[in-house]
């Protein structure tokens, strides 16, 4: 890719995060999580509202789940112009075919980019992107990253990680599995507390249809238990954390 057009591919991304002006830190990717949880309303897995409210089509939320895409993606990805009910024509989506437009990895992304990650981090919409990268760069088949993937039954993650665990037909995948041939249904969350005992606190994105607040149980030793407080599941374990790194230079 020559200069120029490495100049146009990120021209929708703001000069403060295409720089960046400061340094990608753990810290700014802690507040930027939980600024978008508050302004989601705060909302936590424990909330009893009415499960038909889907908070990613209401105003002024639709619309931030489209900065999500636009800005967490890089401009050939075929979803950057997805909101959280429009397609990529503008046309709104029926609410019940939601799932094909899940967009918890665009928030992932996004949080990474606004906090500069800049060009260390792999923007995608699917976790599994940035999932199979973390392990290569864990094995030394790829370097650069700003993430690298830690055993969960080794290592407590701590705020700024992320824990991931696999969906669907993926849900029995392990470290060992890991990077996988093809892309994989998964999620990760953004660890934000470790301050209490015998728990985390994860925030994530497209939880309840909206940007979602989780207590995770851990170890005494602060390893990931299981990926929720009410289903102990052998085959729904978490099976990675991707540690961020320090970025150089």
């Amino acid at each position: 890719m020559t200069g120029c057009a490495d100049k146009d591919f990120l021209a929708h991304i703001p000069p403060f995060a295409r720089a960046p002006y400061q340094a990608f830190s753990r810290e700014a990717l802690v507040q930027i999580a939980l600024r978008e949880w508050r302004l989601f309303g705060e909302t936590t897995d424990e909330d009893e509202r009415d499960e038909a409210l889907k908070l990613e089509r209401e105003q002024g939320l639709w619309q931030r789940v489209g900065e999500y895409w636009w800005l967490g993606l890089n401009l050939n990805a075929p979803e950057v112009t997805w909101t959280g009910k429009h397609d990529e024509k503008g046309g709104v989506f029926a609410a019940e075919d939601d799932g094909n437009f899940a967009w918890s990895a665009a928030f992932v992304s996004y949080a990474m980019r606004i906090a500069g990650a800049g060009r260390a981090f792999p923007y995608a919409a699917d976790h599994a992107h940035y999932i199979n990268a973390a392990k290569r760069q864990a094995l030394g088949l790829e370097t650069g990253w700003l993430i690298t993937a830690e055993r969960p039954e080794l290592y407590a993650p701590v705020p700024g990680d992320l824990i991931c665990h696999g969906r669907g037909r993926a849900a029995s995948l392990r470290f060992d599995d890991l990077p996988a041939k093809d892309l994989f249904p998964a999620h990760c969350d953004i660890v934000v507390d470790t301050s209490r005992r015998g728990e985390i606190g994860v925030i994530g994105g497209n939880i309840r249809d909206s940007v979602t607040l989780r207590r995770i149980p851990v170890t005494a030793e602060g390893r990931l238990a299981r990926p929720d407080g009410t289903v102990l599941d052998e085959e729904q374990a978490w099976f990675a954390v991707l540690r961020v790194l320090t970025l150089r230079g």
